[in-house]
Formats: C-alpha cells, structure tokens, sequence
C-alpha cells in the first residue's frame, strides 16, 4: 500500500487480527485459515507493522470481537475448552484501520528497497 499510495494518501482496510492466542486445534485447522482466523496475527504487531511500513496517523476506526459459534468450536475443541476459551481473555477481532501516507514521502529508489 505504501508503494502505491501518492504521498499524503491515505487507506482504510479491514482485516481479522488477535487480542491473546488462539487454542492450537483452531491454529492448525483448515477451515480457520480459509476463514482467516488461523493466519491472524497479534492486533499489536498488525499495527506495528503499518507504523514500519511509515504510515502515520494510524486509527483503529472500527473494533469487534468475532465470536466463533459452538458448533464450529466443537469440531476442534472439548465442551470444557470451548468454555474455557469463551471465559478466557482472548480474542478475535475484526478491525478496521485508517491510515496515511506522510506528505512528500517518496521511493525513489531504483532497487524498491524503500518500499
């Protein structure tokens, strides 16, 4: 996004992110990745790696939690996981993330590595 955003542009995207962690049997299930649970990654690091990538003025416009239904829970977890992971604090959520390209901030070079 930075690479192709003119300079002062800015963004607003969606995306599934992680407030703690995710039991293993979830991590590692198909279904959660096609879902883009398991390929979550930490809310923190998500955006960290914004302010990285030089995006200023980051805001987190929208936050919710996702719930996942105990049907889909009860594919990968125990009736006592599924209860301990719903009174755990761990989370995941569907954010929204405004952000903007710095003014007068360019690539110029030839090899792309500031972008």
């Amino acid at each position: 996004m930075f690479r192709v955003l003119k300079s002062g542009g800015h963004f607003s995207v969606s995306d599934i992110v992680l407030d703690g962690n995710l039991p293993d049997q979830l991590k590692n299930a198909a279904e959660m990745y096609a879902g883009c649970v398991s390929g979550a990654i930490q809310k923190t690091d998500y955006m960290q790696q914004l302010s990285d990538a030089g995006f200023v003025d980051l805001i987190i416009q929208k936050e919710k939690k996702i719930n996942l239904p105990d049907d889909i829970l009860s594919d990968y977890l125990s009736a006592d996981e599924i209860v301990e992971y719903k009174n755990g604090n761990d989370a995941i959520l569907s954010i929204t993330v405004y952000g903007k390209k710095p003014e007068n901030s360019s690539c110029s070079s030839s090899d792309g590595s500031c972008c």
